[in-house]
């Protein structure tokens, strides 16, 4: 039976100028905010006066987004035990922060179903081929793996899973799209305002995956290998997830262009790849003041 031999508060104290606890700073200011106080009246009326291509379309890309946010809030747990297991108490203490934000966007996106679309019946038809790949496979097999293996090996895996490819190429992808038809087109005020707090958390989130990826890696560099490997075998499954998405409409609604948004997470996805190859061959101090930068330059 595990004991406690000391705590970290009472003899070393904790790293706030560490990246998690920085970003944890930010998750206690920014992250506090309630699906159920979103007003979502005007929302309805929008949606009452969409053609039922257009109604379709915001089913679908909801009914990605719900599922997606309640695999990993299902999926989750893992992760945080490997790292609360390891004794790094302030990546803890902002993981803690990732259950209940997921959930809470889980909250937001069913929200959403009941209030506006007021739609009850089965939506996972609309979970394609590629989508059911990466989140019904890939994303729990990844997360789970950990509780049989905790080693470095696996949490790479992991979070490339997670913070790279759902969070950091999907999800992103996905907030351009209600973005770009909502937006521009003065809709949805209420899904717009919380789209835009969800965008907030995960860009922390994110932020962590790539401090993790990338202390793991300067700690153990012969596992560049897995890391490359896990984003390249993914990389196909989620591009499709978009074309498979599109390619249900003959015209897409709200005026969507597929290449718009094929190039979108291509380029979050070259972007986040080049941010773990300058972290390739760096030190952990390094990578701590680069991460904090990082960090200290976004909102929220």
């Amino acid at each position: 039976m595990a004991v406690h031999k000391s705590f970290t508060t009472t003899t070393t104290g904790l790293d706030r100028t560490s990246p998690p606890m920085r970003l944890f700073e930010k998750a206690k200011k920014f992250g506090i905010w309630n699906p159920s106080e979103i007003d979502f009246s005007e929302d309805r009326q929008h949606w009452l006066s969409f053609t039922d291509e257009e109604k379709d379309l915001i089913l679908r890309l909801t009914a990605l987004f719900v599922a997606g946010e309640e695999a990993v809030t299902l999926d989750l747990l893992p992760l945080i035990q490997v790292i609360a297991e390891e004794g790094r108490l302030e990546e803890e203490m902002f993981l803690t922060s990732f259950l209940f934000e997921e959930a809470k966007h889980t909250d937001f996106f069913r929200r959403c179903l009941d209030e506006v679309c007021q739609h009850t019946g089965d939506l996972s038809h609309y979970h394609s081929p590629s989508y059911q790949t990466i989140f019904y496979q890939h994303l729990p097999e990844a997360l789970q793996a950990l509780k049989r293996d905790p080693s470095p090996r696996s949490q790479v895996q992991a979070a490339v899973t997670y913070n790279m490819i759902v969070e950091g190429m999907l999800a992103e992808t996905g907030y351009q799209a209600f973005f770009t038809m909502l937006e521009r087109n003065n809709l949805m005020p209420g899904l717009r305002k919380g789209i835009g707090l969800l965008k907030q958390d995960e860009s922390r989130h994110i932020a962590y995956g790539i401090y993790l990826l990338s202390r793991l890696v300067a700690e153990h560099p012969d596992l560049w290998s897995d890391l490359e490997t896990q984003m390249n075998t993914l990389l196909y499954p989620a591009v499709a997830v978009i074309g498979e998405a599109f390619s249900t409409y003959e015209v897409t609604p709200f005026g969507l262009v597929e290449d718009d948004f094929i190039t979108y997470a291509m380029n979050q996805f070259h972007k986040r790849f080049a941010r773990l190859e300058k972290a390739r061959g760096a030190g952990l101090d390094e990578i701590q003041l680069t991460t904090n930068q990082t960090i200290d330059a976004e909102d929220g």
